[in-house]
């Protein structure tokens, strides 16, 4: 990658570390190893000359600016990713490199019984020529997100390298704990001092997203009475039996597996318990804010009627809100998604707007008043053995974030 010299190099060295985020954690960040990760990050940073590196305190994020170098007032622009990597194995991560691929053939990972088989994954056909990055089988990848935080570093040191390109003032942002949904909760705005903002941790080649789920977490507690079965009758409540009672009373095709597009779901992550007790753990998710405020009533009203069938409040739910549709935000000023589609329209990239069926810490970002689209970072099959990505789109990706900040400028 003459262009960006040190994108694969840092990609490779970066997910090498583990910073596997900790749910079960109540710190900022969750982790250990995601502050250490981070701390490291800020040396690299002060060594290729970014200004104002710091670690802001409420969120743990690492900041660093590229002060304005031309004499026009445009708009300051920010760029975001997140060092955390998903809830799979992530110690000892292995990469491997494969030149060249012929875009069919199977790709054994390392020395497991695993393989990249474009019959199951038919992407694959998409990268004939490219070098691909993959897992060795054992670990996931980490290109959720260190693709993005390469891409962004790469881009900082090509600009620092080539000051006769001109732009803006440049924000770089680097956080913890996005895929444990907390990353971006205490994300601070006025410290960080955008405009606009993107975060550089989509999918494939010319994905842009500026539309998400909105989100909700419920815990569903049960509480059963537990005596000897053969005296049982008319005294035994079986939180177990209370549980199947009150999952098969939601709508049997609203979970991830049959739904897509705009589409909604009600996502039982897991049930655990005795007939004594049980817990339920759902996430709730649709685009549409009204659909997705009737969902949240649906499943009260459910432990509201099993509750009454049983005579007691034996069920509990406990809910939250997570995350809103950004859209919501950033529909009322679209000037940061066209800049973004216009600069891929130069590049020969076509766009792929659609509407994420998840989230990003944009979501909750621009909410926070700092409109944030998602950018692609080029990862394919993220947070699992099978995750890999090219090193084509890779350059690609830091391609577009240079394109969109010098379009910044030229276009003011």
């Amino acid at each position: 990658m003459a262009k960006y010299p040190n994108l694969i190099s840092d990609f490779l060295s970066f997910v090498k570390v583990n910073t596997r985020s900790d749910e079960a954690s109540t710190t900022v960040p969750s982790s250990p190893r995601e502050t250490a990760f981070l701390t490291q990050l800020m040396d690299k940073l002060k060594t290729l000359g970014l200004s104002d590196v710091h670690q802001d305190q409420q969120s743990a994020y690492v900041f660093a600016t590229i002060p304005a170098n031309g004499d026009k007032a445009v708009k300051k622009l920010g760029f975001i990713s997140h060092i955390d990597t998903a809830d799979f194995n992530s110690e000892q991560v292995n990469p491997q490199i494969v030149e060249n691929y012929d875009g069919q053939s199977v790709i054994k990972l390392g020395n497991s019984d695993y393989e990249l088989n474009p019959t199951m994954f038919p992407q694959l056909k998409n990268y004939q020529g490219h070098t691909l990055i993959t897992t060795d089988g054992t670990t996931l990848l980490g290109s959720d997100d260190k693709s993005g935080v390469a891409e962004i570093i790469s881009v900082a040191e090509y600009l620092l390298a080539h000051p006769e390109i001109k732009h803006g003032e440049l924000r770089f942002g680097f956080g913890p704990d996005e895929e444990i949904g907390t990353g971006a909760d205490h994300f601070n705005v006025a410290d960080f001092d955008a405009d606009y903002a993107y975060t550089v941790d989509g999918g494939p080649l010319g994905q842009l997203e500026y539309e998400t789920f909105n989100a909700a977490q419920a815990e569903v507690t049960i509480a059963g009475v537990n005596v000897h079965p053969g005296s049982a009758k008319d005294v035994m409540v079986n939180a177990l039996q209370l549980a199947v009672d009150f999952q098969a009373g939601l709508p049997a095709t609203d979970v991830p597996e049959k739904t897509a597009g705009r589409q909604g779901f009600f996502h039982l992550l897991s049930l655990n318990g005795t007939v004594d007790g049980a817990k339920m753990t759902y996430i709730i998710r649709d685009h549409d804010r009204a659909k997705f405020e009737a969902r949240k009533r649906l499943l009260i009203a459910q432990a509201d009627r099993l509750n009454l069938a049983s005579g007691a409040d034996r069920i509990k739910v406990d809910m939250k809100d997570q995350y809103y549709n950004m859209r919501e935000v950033i529909e009322k000023d679209m000037r940061v998604v066209e800049l973004a589609k216009q600069a891929m329209l130069k590049l020969d990239i076509k766009p792929l707007i659609f509407p994420v069926r998840g989230g990003t810490d944009g979501s909750k970002i621009s909410f926070m008043g700092l409109p944030t689209p998602n950018l692609f970072a080029g990862g394919e099959n993220m947070h699992g053995r099978f995750e890999f990505v090219s090193e084509q789109v890779m350059a690609q990706a830091a391609d577009v974030v240079l394109q969109i900040i010098q379009d910044n400028y030229n276009q003011n």
